[in-house]
């Protein structure tokens, strides 16, 4: 999917009510994050484009946004794809610091 393609106003618009507590740009991210990117440094160019930030600060707002329990009422199946990614990530992480074969 291309960038043009990835555009998504918010939660309404993906059949998910919207959760008390999560702002418009969570709810924003949420339905960013649930979009497949086909061409490498697409994502990177619609993160930039759609929320006037870096890559590594949307990644940062991610991570932290994953971790709200609001997050999970709103996407379950979502937050929990990605923070079961991210627990990945960071056990191979781990595993190349200590000289592990995982």
């Amino acid at each position: 999917m291309d960038s043009a393609n990835a555009s998504s106003s918010g939660p309404a618009e993906a059949g998910l009510p919207a959760v008390a507590g999560l702002s418009d740009r969570d709810g924003a991210i949420l339905g960013f994050e649930r979009h497949w990117w086909k061409y490498a440094g697409a994502k990177e160019q619609a993160i930039r484009d759609q929320f006037q930030m870096s890559a590594t600060r949307y990644y940062q707002v991610l991570n932290a946004l994953i971790d709200k329990p609001e997050a999970l009422a709103h996407d379950p199946l979502l937050v929990k794809r990605l923070r079961r990614l991210r627990a990945a990530r960071q056990r191979a992480r781990s595993a190349r610091r200590l000289g592990i074969e995982v």
